[in-house]
This record gives structure tokens, sequence and C-alpha cells, in this order.
């Protein structure tokens, strides 16, 4: 249960043991573009690569120029789109984008930096990464902040937020669970849904989107062993005190930056009694337990309130104060 960036991360460091590697970084994107800032693609002189700029639309110029022994100072930025190293041949998708090429070497210096960069994309402490074009990365410090990866760039200055992608947990199935599933894989979240129980496994496993993990066991388990990183959120949304009560109990337990509970304002007290009276929590760990959960939009489907849950989700991800 990885994003593709860590994989992407993960196989450098492999491969650097034995050669020199291309770790490419996505700065921007102009008109359509599959890939969004920060994400990664590394490759080596062999041809070889993993990860993605755009898809498949400029992987194969890219993996040829890098070939023909383009691409060897410490750092450079290139464009592919109009105007840039193609601009003969627009992208099929249309757009453009801006690509960091950091070249390096086969030492231990390299190593390191890749490890350390592998770490902050699993979770393990956000880093701020600058680098002056075209030297290699002079400074890769802790970053404080709980936001996902991002980048910023002055002229020839780069500043990079490196962190784990946004991660959703999602205890239980229900229909509402589904559409969760659905919207927060379309947002770019690792989704994972946990579900031990039998029946909604057969009836609703086969509505969960491509893309989503399923963890046939209890969510409480699954993140007392697994854990939460600072940029996950965790939603229980069964109705059931037996799932959902447990769950809030070991999330609160974590740095999540969103814990929410599915119920009624008379529901969601009851819960609040229990899980003081019987979970011992605090209240400084019930204040962290959105519930009712997500915005208020006059929900009533399914849809409708998954799609409140995810938008509150999301504005906490992005430090937004609703009113």
């Amino acid at each position: 249960m990885q994003s593709l960036d860590l994989t992407v991360v993960q196989q450098a460091v492999r491969w650097i043991g034995t050669q020199p590697v291309w770790l490419c970084t996505v700065l921007s994107t102009f008109g359509s573009s599959p890939r969004s800032p920060g994400a990664l693609m590394a490759a080596t002189a062999d041809g070889r690569y993993s990860g993605s700029l755009s898809g498949g639309c400029v992987e194969e110029d890219f993996i040829a120029r890098l070939r023909a022994g383009a691409f060897r100072e410490p750092s450079q930025v290139v464009r592919y789109g109009d105007g840039g190293l193609t601009p003969n041949r627009a992208l099929p998708c249309g757009g453009g984008l801006d690509i960091l090429i950091e070249y390096l070497p086969c030492n231990d210096a390299g190593a390191d930096y890749l490890v350390r960069l592998g770490r902050a994309l699993g979770g393990h402490g956000a880093l701020v990464k600058q680098l002056t074009l075209p030297a290699a990365c002079h400074t890769l410090t802790a970053d404080s902040g709980a936001g996902a990866t991002h980048v910023a760039r002055d002229g020839d200055h780069l500043t990079l937020h490196v962190a784990a992608a946004p991660r959703l947990v999602v205890a239980g199935l229900s229909p509402v669970a589904v559409y969760c599933a659905g919207f927060a894989v379309a947002l770019g979240f690792e989704t994972v849904v946990c579900e031990p129980r039998s029946e909604e496994l057969e009836n609703l496993l086969p509505q969960l989107p491509a893309g989503v993990i399923v963890e046939r066991q209890f969510p409480a388990k699954f993140i007392e062993q697994q854990g939460c990183h600072a940029h996950t959120a965790v939603v229980a949304l069964t109705h059931d005190p037996r799932m959902d009560d447990l769950t809030l109990m070991e999330a609160v337990q974590t740095p999540a930056f969103y814990i929410g509970a599915m119920g009624s304002m008379k529901n969601s007290q009851q819960r609040r009694e229990r899980l003081q009276r019987i979970g011992g929590l605090t209240e400084a760990e019930l204040a962290r337990v959105h519930a009712p959960i997500g915005l208020d939009l006059g929900s009533k489907t399914p849809a409708e309130i998954a799609l409140a849950v995810m938008a509150d989700v999301v504005a906490h991800k992005n430090r937004r104060q609703m009113a």
C-alpha cells in the first residue's frame, strides 16, 4: 500500500547502487495533463524508467535524449509542449509541462538523498527541498507543514515541499462509503477501505471503483498496525458503534489531519458520551472528531452525503476555514 511516487523513489534507490539515476519532477502543467505538479519519474542511462511524466506522451522522447547523452547537469528544467523540446510536435493531450531533471551520481550522497525523499513520501516527516539551477539540491530540511507535495519557482531557485500523498481510510462499507471512495480516488487520495463483514463485502465490494485498496479487517486493527501519517483522513461511515467507536478511539492516537463519523446530532452526542465514558477520550481528543461529519450541504442521498464528507476533508487538507 503506497503511492506511485514512493514506488518511483524506492526503485531509484535500488538503481543508484550500481549506476547514476535521473530523478524527474513535474513542476507545472499547462492545459490538459494527466500528471500533477510534484509527480515523479526516475530513469537510468540504459533506458529503464519508473513512474511517469505525462502518462506516456513524452517518456519515449525523454529516454531517447537521455541515451544520446543529454541531461548531464546536476539540475535543469526542460519544457515539453508548445515552445519546448519538441516544438514541432504538440503533446497528444494538447497541454504542456515543465520538468525538473536532477542527475544523481552513483555514490553514497545520491543514495542518501533518495532514501530521505522516500521516507518523506512514506509519511515519516515532510521535507523542504531547495536548489538553484543548474546546481544540485543544496538544502533538504524538515517541513513542519501538513500539506502534500507542491512546488514553487522564483527564477532559477526552486522550492519543493515533499510529503506523503493524501490518504483516506474508510472504516466500513456502506452506500455513503462507496461514493466517498470514488470521490477520493478521483481527487488523488490513496484510498483504503477496511471491512471485515462478509455481507457488506458481498453486497458493496463490486461497487467500489478501481484503485481502492480493500483491507478485510476491522479498521481499528488496521490503524493500530499500519498507523496513519499526518496526511491521512479517517472517516467512519457505518452507523455501527462497534465499528465506528473503536475506529475513532484508535484514530485519535495518530497524527491524522481529519477524523470524522457519520450520524445525526443526537447520535453524535451519544457517541461522544460513549467515547468519553468507555473509551476514556479527553476533551482534546474528542475535539478532533468531526461529528456529524462533513459540510452542512443539506445532504440527503448517499452521494450528497459523501460529497459533503469529501468537501470537508479536502478543505482541511488545503487548510481552508469553512463558514
